[in-house]
């Protein structure tokens, strides 16, 4: 485990591999941590392979900091990793993103292109149903909770659990927040979530698709799963001048049955191995 401090936030991470290996970064979805099973597993077989790999701690996330700013919360962990490459003086890199991975990994893109050598996505998230469901999840009940019951309350909510054991940090500056302000930054970040007919991933317009010029693999998405509607890495796929829809390498309706199993939603990510290297590859030419 490494750390560092960005602009006095504190980000947990691991990189690992030979340091002359094309790097690549691996980020989960929700607030899982870099911990989260699958993703650690699927790091250490690319290091394996000779990839330089970097797994981290988006700030909200695990042994990371705290940090309840910016126009949503995509957005801030996208300017964060942006941040952190540019410390660790890695780059381009090649970004390897689920669920809210995904969304992250093209903002992250969006905002420094030149930062960035390709994409291989999997389970972007959108769609009516999804974007409310996730607004409602993670900016609406935080913030009834504190204008109900006060910070307190939100500090005892099961989606901050991990944040405040792995980093003690994060309690005092959970409760040290002004509730009149984290009600405000959580109608904020809530208003990200709101779907628009204009583009399939909220925050970048859909013109501005056409600016990630970099190769990138979209995995296919199954009509099952209504927190990553199969039809929005289609439209993505079609928006970007590189961008390949391809198969998993998992039965496509893997995530909604990680849903419901327990298994973990990133459990399966080793079984990308083998695509994630060749891909790798495929960009360094």
């Amino acid at each position: 485990m490494a750390w560092i401090e960005l602009d006095g936030v504190g980000i947990n991470y691991d990189l690992m591999g030979p340091e002359s290996g094309p790097p690549v970064v691996l980020t989960p979805g929700g607030r899982f941590s870099k911990d989260a099973t699958g993703v650690p597993q699927l790091a250490a077989l690319l290091a394996e392979a000779g990839l330089r790999v970097l797994i981290w701690d988006r700030p909200n996330c695990g042994a990371s900091d705290l940090h309840f700013a910016g126009p949503s919360e995509s957005g801030m962990q996208a300017s964060f990793l942006v941040k952190l490459l540019r410390a660790l003086e890695l780059g381009p890199v090649s970004l390897i993103g689920g669920s809210a991975g995904a969304r992250i990994s093209l903002f992250t893109a969006y905002q420094a292109p030149e930062a960035i050598a390709g994409m291989m996505l999997c389970w972007i998230s959108g769609g009516l149903i999804s974007m409310m469901r996730l607004g409602s999840y993670y900016c609406c009940e935080p913030a009834e909770e504190a204008a109900l019951k006060g910070m307190h309350a939100v500090a005892a909510m099961p989606i901050w659990t991990q944040q405040l054991a792995a980093n003690p940090r994060n309690r005092d500056y959970m409760l040290g927040f002004d509730r009149d302000a984290f009600i405000a930054q959580m109608e904020r970040w809530a208003a990200g979530y709101i779907p628009s007919p204009d583009t399939p991933v909220g925050g970048i317009p859909k013109a501005d698709f056409a600016r990630l010029t970099m190769p990138t693999r979209i995995l296919r998405g199954s009509p099952r799963d209504l927190y990553h509607p199969g039809w929005v890495c289609e439209q993505v796929a079609e928006l970007m001048p590189n961008a390949k829809l391809v198969d998993p390498p998992w039965n496509i309706d893997i995530f909604a049955d990680r849903m419901n199993d327990g298994k973990g939603l990133f459990s399966d990510w080793p079984m990308l191995t083998e695509d994630v290297i060749a891909f790798v590859r495929e960009v360094k030419g």
